[in-house]
């Protein structure tokens, strides 16, 4: 297995004379100002020497494997036939707010998306494969996430948290042969923000178990071993994705929030319950942790497949969303939560904007405050739900 390096380092442009400047596998120019992204493959000890010395370099870190959120069925049943929007559109106060995120740019990470389905229509979207598999979306599961993001009403039902959105940029990161590692899905963040985005959504998470198989499999270590060094990648990826979050809010020019799902790999109904941690990049900070909240007859509870210690919670169970190849299905997941909040962070994107204030430390603080804790009949502890259920602006 190809030991890839991913060096993210100040400057766009290659210094003249600098044998690290032109890496043996390549870099990418990520139109973000001051950041580029070099890769080096299976580096020499010289090398890395070379590069924890070397103050334009930001941070590094092994490529990991990287993998969805899978989402769970949902039932058919559960959302009424009759009304005017989803229970998550009108849980998260979206359906009486002024704001649609008219003018504010999405950009979703995921598997790609249908671009023929009736619920973009109206929308330009900008995609960027790369995974090496082309354009579209074979999963269904960016689909079902950019529906409940900005999509269009779908048989006169409202699915969307943000429908004014005009422009969305996809970017496909999971699948093809090129796919699923998390130096993709870095620079597909570089990527979305180059482009514009104010608002960035990931439902996916870095795959120990899967970097801990590779290396028993392929490299023959013992599983004590594989799983040390696994660490070691999984906490320099988490050190990473922070340092990026870190230095793409601090562009004044350029405000951005990132969201990620918290992760489905509790299990809170078992016996014995227990949980897990939010999972990378959501778990780094800066990055909005997002939990999955159910409703019943005595109001909201936490789903019991969810993560613990995120910073925010959403609807994630029986959402009705967007179907790949046209029509809606309804999914579970905290996949489904995270965009819930990107749409309500594309409304208080749009109020600040407004307001002339838009900037990715107020518009990260009023999301997170927006948290409301009414209505819930399960566990308020912050260690479950965060700050509570994120809330549209109201006025």
């Amino acid at each position: 297995m190809k030991n890839r390096i991913i060096i993210l380092r100040y400057g766009l442009q290659k210094r003249t004379g600098d044998p690290l400047a032109s890496p043996k596998f390549g870099s990418l120019d990520t139109g973000s100002p001051g950041l580029r992204i070099d890769y080096e493959e299976n580096p020499q000890r010289n090398v890395l020497n070379a590069l924890s010395r070397d103050q334009s370099v930001l941070d590094i870190a092994t490529a990991i494997p990287m993998k969805l959120i899978e989402p769970l069925a949902g039932s058919a049943s559960a959302e009424p036939k009759q009304g005017k929007a989803t229970w998550g559109v009108t849980a998260v106060g979206a359906l009486g707010s002024p704001y649609n995120g008219a003018g504010i740019t999405i950009a979703v990470l995921d598997t790609g998306i249908d671009s023929t389905h009736a619920a973009f229509s109206g929308v330009r979207l900008e995609e960027r494969d790369f995974t090496g598999s082309g354009n579209g979306d074979h999963d269904g599961h960016g689909t079902h996430c950019a529906g409940t993001i900005f999509g269009r009403a779908i048989d006169g039902r409202r699915i969307g948290v943000a429908p004014g959105v005009e422009r969305a940029l996809i970017g496909k990161v999971i699948g093809g042969p090129s796919g699923g590692t998390s130096d993709v899905l870095i620079e597909a963040v570089l990527w979305a923000h180059g482009k514009g985005a104010t608002v960035v959504s990931m439902s996916l998470g870095l795959d120990f178990p899967g970097f801990v198989e590779q290396l028993v499999q392929q490299e023959g270590m013992r599983i004590p071993q594989a799983t040390s060094i696994a660490l070691e990648a999984y906490g320099a990826n988490v050190r990473l994705f922070e340092r990026l979050t870190s230095f793409l809010r601090s562009d004044l020019n350029h405000p951005v929030v990132i969201v990620a799902a918290a992760g489905n790999e509790s299990g809170r109904e078992q016996a014995p319950p227990f949980e897990i941690n939010v999972a990378p990049p959501a778990a780094s900070p800066g990055i909005v942790a997002v939990a999955a909240l159910a409703r019943g007859k005595r109001g909201m509870t936490v789903a019991p497949f969810s993560n613990a210690r995120p910073t925010i919670s959403a609807p994630g169970v029986d959402i009705l969303s967007a179907r790949s190849g046209g029509g809606t299905r309804t999914l579970n997941g905290t996949s489904m939560a995270a965009p819930h909040v990107a749409g309500v962070a594309a409304l208080w994107a749009e109020n600040l904007k407004q307001h002339r204030s838009l900037t990715s430390e107020l518009l990260h603080a009023r999301l997170i405050a927006s948290g409301s804790l009414r209505n819930f009949a399960g566990t308020k502890d912050a260690l479950d739900v965060g700050s509570g259920m994120v809330q549209a602006p109201s006025e």
